[in-house]
């Protein structure tokens, strides 16, 4: 149940006041889980590693935050937002010391006619189609291949276009604009967020530390349209990955995505089609690998989906691939010469809603791995260890979760 605190603000200056209320909102979500990852020897010797426990934020991730307006007069107000992740089942926040942070979302922004202008941590453009288009919202087993192979959700190593961007989901030190929600149906966010890396002059007295001083930088856009039944939207983003001052390169990885949702009634559709490509730029002489024109990485992630409304609750299904292009140095020269790694996954689930803010729900979901793709539903990473003198390469992933989540 939402709690909410009102407070009535008297401003001194003319005896003029303004309208303040602050939230107190969160989700609890547990989960029982279980993962099975199935890695194999060319020879077919196989070694499955597997783990059963419980978990949090099966079906909506789980947080507690505030959020509060003020009425600032003539149609302007004045917001913060902050969202805590939490996982439940250990009672720790979700950072690496296990401490509670505002992580999720820690923002203060000034709204009126002309839209929003927002500061601080945020979701990034680009990640909105990944979660709005997906069925199961990136959340749990069912979650897509697409945030999965981004690293959102993936244990262990991943070779692939997408590795390495620390603004997947979401960017630190961020300006932020929203369109007026008044256009018709047309909504839109630009996102500019800073690396703030220290300058030095000369330059010669930089520290020799990679990516210190370009790293961190994400600048991106979404546009779409959502009246009636339909929601379409497209995104495209340049992320700063990774830098080395003193060799004179820059990484990025350019991503543009579109996706879009259709409600029937009987049943609401979901897709989306997402590019994904890595660029290494060279301020200086170019090393020779460049100069021969080599293809830079990257990946295309695909997905379908759909939910049904079924009594009261709502079965959904989803469909999404990943297949990377020129991730080994063999094709990188010479595109196409072997196989890439491919990734495929198909998940199922049924939420039965006990009331407005009380759901139980259930989840399957299996992945195949093909060509040294190793992504996962969760749980342990592949078995990586040589077996007879050969390391085996990851094959299949299934997993599954029954929970309840609570709204309050």
């Amino acid at each position: 149940m939402k709690r909410t605190l009102v407070a009535l603000t008297v401003l001194a200056a003319g005896g003029a006041s303004a309208q303040s209320s602050v939230t107190l909102f969160g989700v609890v979500d547990a989960t029982v889980s279980g993962y099975s990852n199935k890695a194999e020897t060319p020879f077919g010797v196989g070694v499955t590693t597997s783990s059963t426990g419980q978990n949090s934020s099966g079906y909506t991730g789980s947080r507690v935050g505030f959020r509060g307006t003020e009425d600032l007069g003539g149609g302007a107000a004045a917001s913060f937002w902050l969202e805590a992740g939490i996982l439940n089942d250990t009672g720790n926040g979700v950072t690496p010391s296990g401490g509670l942070a505002f992580n999720r979302r820690s923002t203060v922004s000034l709204s009126g006619a002309l839209g929003e202008v927002r500061l601080g941590r945020d979701y990034t453009p680009t990640f909105w189609n990944d979660a709005v288009m997906d069925p199961f919202t990136s959340n749990g087993v069912g979650i897509n291949l697409i945030a999965t192979a981004s690293g959102f959700n993936t244990p262990g190593q991943v070779a692939n276009g997408f590795q390495g961007n620390p603004n997947y989901v979401r960017a630190s030190n961020s300006v932020g604009y929203f369109l007026p929600p008044n256009l018709g149906g047309f909504y839109g966010q630009l996102m500019y967020a800073f690396n703030e890396a220290t300058k030095y002059d000369p330059g010669t007295l930089t520290p020799n530390v990679p990516n210190s001083q370009r790293a961190g930088r994400y600048v991106g856009g979404r546009f779409g349209y959502a009246k009636g039944p339909l929601d379409v939207a497209v995104a495209a983003a340049r992320s700063t990955i990774g830098d080395q001052f003193f060799q004179g390169t820059t990484s990025y990885l350019d991503i543009w995505n579109l996706g879009a949702t259709y409600d029937f009634g009987v049943v609401k559709l979901f897709g989306e089609y997402s590019h994904n490509k890595t660029k290494t730029d060279f301020s200086g002489i170019p090393p020779l690998p460049n100069a021969f024109g080599f293809t830079s990485p990257g990946a295309n992630g695909a997905l379908v989906g759909a939910t049904v409304p079924v009594g009261p609750g709502l079965i959904r299904a989803v469909y999404t691939q990943v297949k990377y292009n020129n991730v080994t140095a063999l094709n990188q020269l010479i595109p196409g010469l072997s196989p890439d790694p491919k990734s495929e996954k198909f998940a199922l689930g049924y939420v039965y809603n006990l009331s407005a803010r009380t759901a139980v729900y259930a989840t399957a979901a299996r992945i195949d791995n093909k060509g040294g793709a190793d992504l996962t539903v969760g749980g342990p990473a592949f078995y990586a260890k040589p077996i007879n003198g050969v390391v085996p390469t990851a094959k299949t992933s299934t997993g599954y979760d029954v929970g309840i989540r609570h709204i309050f």
